[in-house]
Order: C-alpha cells, then sequence, then structure tokens
C-alpha cells in the first residue's frame, strides 16, 4: 500500500509552518476584520505609533510596503479618521504620519484582538509548550524576538 498523497511533503518542517502560519494570518485577520480593520492597516497603526511622527518614505521602508501600497494604506487610515499626513518638521517637501487619538484606542482595540487570535492558535499547547515553542520559532526564523 503507498503513502497518503503528498505525505512526504505535509511531514516537512517548513510544510507544517507554512500551516500554522496560514492559520494565524487568517485568525487574526477575522480578529481585526471584527474591528474593521485589515492587516496592512494594523502594521501600519503599530508602526506609525512606535516611530511617530514618521516620514511617510521611512515608514513604507520601515514595514516593507511598496510606496503606492502604502498611500492607499494611508489614505483608508486618514478617511477613518485614524492617522494623519502632515508637513514633517524636519523636512516640509515630505508627509509625517502619526496617530489621531482615535487611532490609538483603535491600535489598543486591535492589539487585544491580535493576543486574543493567537492565543487561540496556541491554546493546544501548555505555558510551558508555548514559551518553548516561542523560543524555537525566533531561533529558527533569524530574528533575535
Amino acid at each position: 500500500m503507498s503513502e497518503a498523497p503528498l505525505a512526504a511533503i505535509r511531514a516537512l518542517p517548513s510544510w507544517l509552518l507554512g500551516r500554522a502560519a496560514a492559520r494565524g494570518r487568517a485568525l487574526v485577520a477575522d480578529a481585526l476584520s471584527a474591528e474593521g480593520l485589515r492587516m496592512w492597516h494594523h502594521v501600519v497603526l503599530s508602526a506609525v505609533r512606535d516611530l511617530a511622527p514618521v516620514a511617510q518614505a521611512d515608514l513604507g521602508r520601515s514595514v516593507g510596503l511598496d510606496p503606492k501600497d502604502l498611500v492607499g494604506v494611508l489614505n483608508d487610515l486618514q478617511s477613518a479618521g485614524l492617522a494623519v499626513r502632515e508637513p514633517d518638521p524636519n523636512d516640509r517637501r515630505k508627509n509625517a504620519v502619526s496617530l489621531t487619538e482615535e487611532g490609538r484606542r483603535l491600535l489598543r482595540r486591535c492589539e487585544e484582538a491580535a493576543r486574543g487570535a493567537n492565543d487561540a492558535l496556541l491554546a493546544p499547547l501548555s505555558a510551558a509548550e508555548r514559551e518553548h515553542f516561542m523560543s524555537m520559532l525566533i531561533r529558527i526564523s533569524g530574528t533575535d524576538g
């Protein structure tokens, strides 16, 4: 009897990590959508909070988003009253982005929703397993956390 189709591929760590990542993204995307945001909105709001006031070009580089795509996300955020673009105090030829108070409130709710989604993703693991799993993910991801 032969193996089930794709059994060798489905046993690869890279395939399993991809499946777990896809499940995690879906859980977070659903949680954010309940707050009216998409993933990139959340990423940009979070980066603006950490870097503000930040030049629009620097913001795009910091999150790895194409400038044209960033403009669309910022247009959405500004239209919703979550972020503002004003002349950069260091270079008036550039725009600097910052959060509005409503943007800060929504970001706090979204961070809570994302934590809940990640808790759901890791629910099958004990607290000790979660800590160990996160440590291993950091090691194999090539990041320092």
